[in-house]
C-alpha cells in the first residue's frame, strides 16, 4: 500500500489543502441557467396574457423579480474564478 494509510496514519476525515475544491462559478452557472429557463417561461406567459387581454400584472411582477434575481446572480458570478481543474474519473 502507498500513502499515509501504509504508514499507519489516518487522516481522521480531514481534507488536505491540495484536495480541497476551489470555489468556482459552476454552481452559479447552473442556478442562472435554471432561473433563465423560468424567466423565458414567465415571459411567454406574460405576453400570452397581454395578447388575450387577461390580467398580467402578477405574471409581469414575477418576471421582474426573476430578472432581478438573475442580475444579482450574474454580478456574484463575476467575482468567482472560472473552473480550471478537470475532473478525474
Amino acid at each position: 500500500m502507498k500513502g499515509a494509510a501504509a504508514d499507519g496514519e489516518r487522516n481522521q476525515g480531514l481534507v488536505r489543502s491540495e484536495h480541497r475544491r476551489a470555489r468556482s462559478g459552476e454552481d452559479f452557472d447552473i442556478i442562472i441557467g435554471f432561473l433563465g429557463f423560468w424567466a423565458l417561461v414567465l415571459l411567454a406567459v406574460t405576453v400570452w396574457m397581454e395578447v388575450t387581454a387577461q390580467p398580467a400584472l402578477g405574471w409581469a411582477l414575477g418576471l421582474l423579480a426573476l430578472l432581478a434575481a438573475i442580475y444579482g446572480m450574474v454580478r456574484l458570478r463575476r467575482r468567482l474564478p472560472a473552473r480550471t481543474a478537470t475532473r478525474k474519473n
